[in-house]
């Protein structure tokens, strides 16, 4: 696996793919830094050899050109992260692009225009991959969060550098880190899934299903698994269409002798709000009219019980509704369970959206091994997919 440090950039231009897809709030400031802090380490090698920067990202889902969209809204973000100033050009391809390429010293950073301003970005198209080769000597992929497209500058591009590519500080960590629990685990292994619905994480279930000793399943996922084995869910979130796939699901993990643990009861309430009524029940007797939606404590306790055994967790997805303070107590103590788990030399790897979510929000970022910067690029890794933003840098 080629990284930035196989390279050497002295008077080397060095095309960055990076993810600077950051939330902006309506006067179009940053609200979040984290994804331009996760890329500051590979510029900053790479400015340290006495190479250049030319940054390529995409920022929302543009129809066209659209000035909000517009990435010169996160330069001083980009700036204050980084702590190096940073030139801007209001294309991403052609004449002037090419030219402040050109004009571009050591040490120095460009950042190009939106991707997505050109349809050709999404289409993975080879004549616009081409244009985007021009900009740089060497073409590092640091974006994560979009190896899973095979977008013209993810996964097209590579091949103009059949020699010059390489993986970012942070795409190498995302990849070493997912390996690390996938493939070259410390066991016993555990994987928490949660989060609202089965569907989204079936191929995940059943890939990891070889690679794991202990499953927590979380979230709405739960009533999914509980009334295919005949209790009552009340109003809980349910998808009835998947109950025989959560009954062959059990079946596959008995087989393989993977231990499934289900919440045993829930916090559950008689309505999806902060200040619902709320009482303790018996996971398999919730009455219509109430929803659980968040793990009990009993559910807690053996949860505790599972983290503290296990020496590499994986963790995709909150145990119940934790936007809504009220349902939150069971996603932070799962929280705690992980960081003393890491702190007694446990691997716990964070990825897929709401879960890194709740890990920021509640100070767990710095506490686990490792926070993945990519939702659905994670997702699919966990599927046993090879990314095609990858797969382009290893071919």
């Amino acid at each position: 696996m080629k990284t930035i440090n196989d390279f050497n950039f002295e008077d080397k231009k060095a095309l960055i793919r990076v993810d600077f897809n950051v939330p902006l709030n309506e006067e179009l400031e940053v609200t979040d830094a984290t994804r331009i802090q996760s890329a500051k380490s590979t510029i900053i090698k790479i400015l340290e050899d006495g190479g250049s920067c030319v940054l390529m990202s995409h920022l929302g889902r543009p129809k066209g050109v659209e000035e909000k969209y517009s990435l010169k809204h996160i330069v001083d973000s980009v700036i204050e992260t980084i702590g190096v100033q940073v030139k801007f050009i209001e294309d991403c391809v052609g004449d002037a692009a090419e030219e402040a390429v050109a004009n571009l010293k050591s040490g120095e950073i460009l950042l190009l225009e939106n991707l997505r301003f050109h349809g050709e970005e999404k289409s993975g198209d080879v004549a616009f991959a081409e244009k985007l080769s021009k900009l740089g000597d060497i073409y590092v992929n640091d974006a994560f969060g979009t190896a899973h497209r095979a977008h013209a500058s993810t996964a097209v591009i590579a091949q103009f550098f059949p020699e010059n590519k390489c993986f970012g500080h942070l795409l190498a960590k995302e990849i070493e880190s997912i390996d690390k629990v996938l493939n070259d685990s410390e066991k016993p292994v555990l994987a928490v899934l949660g989060g609202a619905k089965v569907s989204s994480k079936i191929t995940v279930i059943e890939n990891i299903l070889d690679k794991v000793d202990h499953l927590i399943i979380g979230g709405g996922m739960t009533f999914t698994f509980v009334k295919a084995q005949g209790g009552k869910v009340g109003n809980s979130i349910c998808e009835d269409d998947k109950m025989e796939l959560a009954l062959e699901i059990l079946e596959k993990a008995k087989a393989k002798n993977v231990q499934i643990h289900i919440p045993v009861d829930v916090v559950a309430a008689d309505n999806f709000a902060n200040d619902a009524n709320t009482q303790i029940l018996d996971v398999t007797q919730i009455p219509e009219g109430w929803e659980g939606l968040d793990a009990g404590p009993k559910s807690l306790a053996n949860f505790e019980e599972v983290v503290n055994q296990c020496k590499t967790i994986l963790w995709n997805g909150p145990l119940g509704v934790f936007e809504m303070e009220s349902f939150s107590k069971g996603t932070i103590a799962l929280g705690n369970y992980i960081e003393n788990a890491t702190k007694n030399g446990a691997f716990s790897l964070v990825g897929g959206g709401d879960s890194v979510a709740a890990v920021k929000q509640f100070g767990f970022a710095d506490k686990v091994s490792y926070v993945s910067t990519g939702g659905g690029a994670m997702l699919e890794s966990l599927e046993g997919k090879t990314l095609p933003g990858i797969e382009a840098i290893l071919n």
